[in-house]
């Protein structure tokens, strides 16, 4: 059974038959904006939300060492904050990031996530000593007005969910009403062990480098 986890929560990285969850998928799930529209407010308006699944990665000082963001920023919007160029994979392939969804679930929840980052944590870099996994609204809505947007981490592959691990609900909440930068949870190393951490804080950042930012300054050291 999976587990709900709730802000804060610490879970080991271990499933019910006592082995370790080592490659896995960290999936975002949300659904487009729908409302009444067209003549006389009859039939439907479908707005898109465009929401950024990415992370990056620490070393045991909090400096970043490497990073997975949508390739589609602008280099010279990045550079302004400091930031590389966004690229799918990390530097040694243990991370992969399926895509950039600009629009979300058009006709309701399909049961799939829409942006989806494999794991491989045998293949992590030995100075990687935390991953940390957050969202940002591309657009101009808060995550209080998005549908059932979640995290959930599970085996098997983008396509195809063998058995869900663990979820994190995020969506239509009046708490994130306002924010557009939401730092979700983190993986981090622990005595040789890999384990997760449920953060669950949300900012009105108007971008993901303002986020990087604060990962950095207030959560990796």
């Amino acid at each position: 059974m999976a587990i709900n986890l709730e802000k804060g929560q610490k879970i080991n990285l271990e499933k019910s038959n006592g082995s370790k969850l080592t490659e896995f998928c960290v999936g975002c799930n949300w659904g487009a904006i729908v409302s009444s529209g067209g003549f006389l407010g009859l039939g439907k308006k479908v707005q898109d939300v465009d929401l950024d699944l990415s992370c990056v990665m620490v070393n045991a000082d909090g400096n970043l060492v490497d990073h997975i963001y949508s390739p589609l920023y602008r280099s010279d919007f990045l550079g302004r904050y400091g930031m590389p160029p966004g690229k799918v994979d990390s530097r040694e392939g243990a991370l992969h990031h399926s895509g950039d969804d600009l629009k979300g679930d058009q006709d309701g929840d399909d049961g799939l996530d829409n942006e989806i980052i494999t794991v491989d944590l045998n293949r992590v870099s030995g100075d990687v000593q935390q991953i940390f996994f957050f969202l940002n609204n591309v657009g101009k809505e808060d995550f209080s007005q998005i549908p059932y947007a979640s995290i959930r981490m599970y085996e098997g592959t983008p396509t195809r969910v063998k058995e869900v691990f663990a979820t994190f609900n995020v969506g239509s909440s009046a708490q994130y009403q306002g924010m557009k930068g939401l730092i979700m949870g983190k993986l981090y190393r622990r005595n040789g062990e890999w384990k997760f951490s449920a953060i669950g804080d949300a900012y009105p950042d108007s971008n993901l480098c303002e986020t990087i930012k604060r990962i950095v300054n207030n959560y990796a050291k």
